[in-house]
């Protein structure tokens, strides 16, 4: 089959997926996308340059459109009617602007936050002949918090359409071509006698950067030994704890800041032994995944997509509550042996392309028989 896969935001994730979507898979597949900038820009107006890109091709025939979150897919919809009346259509969250936790510095938020971001998620949904969720977490995230969001509108608010979405929805969870980091992995990996902490997530607010650093500033404080890895990309101003504990921390710093190569990312992922999690909001997670599968051993908040990463029976050993953070990171540093014994790698295999790309193809296969 063919299928025509819409992105208006290409770059970081949700490129990697879709190149790898179309590498991995047995059909063919055909990217139309846009840069991945200026982000409300792009779902406000993305969808109409994607249509006017389609309507200079000749070749319009596909099996299926599958739009991700950032794609507006009425108004690509309503400008392709000529040639897509009668092609199925899904739409993949990788994330939705109405669980998304905004910075508090964002301009909108101090205008008042504007609702049409989560509006064109939800419009797009229920347009959509089907729906697929990057987690469990992201799906039901989602619909239960549609039922409060139509109600603040002030009439017809159309409630029921949160049980057709709910019909029409699946999980297909993120998979990641986590083999690669198997070929960039050092033939001997020479680890220092100290726990090396890792940060491999966006340098942005909802991450919760402060309380990652504030925790290492009062380990550092108690005379807790550690070393440090920093990586993750920053787009825009990035939050100016940062650069208080490049400072601060700056005894403890292996590597602090972007990768500019994989194979640089993917030597720093093999030399840590913990991830400490702090974040706010991850409908999947694909960082921490990524760690993971380096046999870097999270060390996760009981909540967001992060418990079905790993089997129920193990989460006492991986999770925190909230408030006892400090104190169990404290005890997994201080024990490094105990750390460096441990397979995390086999949690993450599951979500290599090669284990997922057959429910992939499958789901593909299925919208277009029905």
């Amino acid at each position: 089959m063919r299928i025509l896969l819409l992105e208006s935001f290409f770059t970081g994730s949700h490129k990697k997926w879709a190149e790898e979507f179309k590498r991995f898979s047995k059909h063919e597949i055909e990217i139309v996308s846009l840069s991945g900038h200026h982000w409300k820009w792009r779902m406000h107006g993305g969808a109409i340059s994607l249509a006017q890109t389609l309507s200079a091709q000749e070749n319009l025939n596909f099996d299926l459109i599958l739009a991700t979150d950032m794609v507006d897919l009425n108004i690509f919809l309503s400008l392709s009617r000529t040639w897509s009346h009668s092609i199925p259509t899904a739409i993949y969250f990788h994330e939705n602007q109405l669980n998304y936790p905004w910075s508090p510095t964002d301009a909108d938020v101090k205008l008042q936050r504007d609702n049409h971001y989560a509006f064109i998620n939800y419009a797009s949904a229920l347009t959509a002949d089907h729906v697929f969720f990057n987690s469990q977490y992201h799906q039901d995230a989602f619909l239960n918090a549609l039922p409060k969001f139509l109600k603040a509108f002030p009439d017809n608010n159309n409630l029921e359409t949160v049980e057709t979405i709910r019909k029409k929805s699946s999980v297909l969870s993120l998979a990641m071509d986590l083999e690669k980091l198997d070929n960039c992995k050092p033939a001997k990996i020479e680890k220092p006698n100290r726990a090396v902490v890792l940060w491999n997530h966006r340098w942005e607010y909802d991450k919760n950067p402060e309380r990652f650093f504030n925790a290492l500033f009062e380990l550092q404080e108690h005379g807790i030994d550690f070393q440090l890895i920093v990586l993750g990309e920053s787009y825009g101003k990035r939050p100016p704890i940062f650069d208080v504990a490049k400072e601060k921390l700056a005894d403890k710093i292996l590597h602090f800041g972007y990768a500019e190569t994989f194979e640089e990312y993917c030597k720093w992922l093999w030399m840590a032994d913990v991830l400490p999690v702090t974040s706010n909001q991850d409908f999947f997670g694909g960082s921490v995944v990524e760690a993971m599968y380096c046999n870097v051993v999270p060390f996760l908040p009981k909540r967001l997509a992060y418990p079905e990463h790993i089997p129920e029976q193990f989460h006492a050993t991986f999770f925190y509550d909230e408030d006892d953070f400090v104190v169990k990171l404290q005890r997994r540093i201080m024990d490094v042996k105990y750390l460096r014994v441990m397979d995390t790698t086999q949690y993450a295999r599951k979500y290599d392309w090669k284990n997922m790309i057959g429910a992939y193809d499958k789901a593909m296969e299925t919208l277009i028989k029905t």
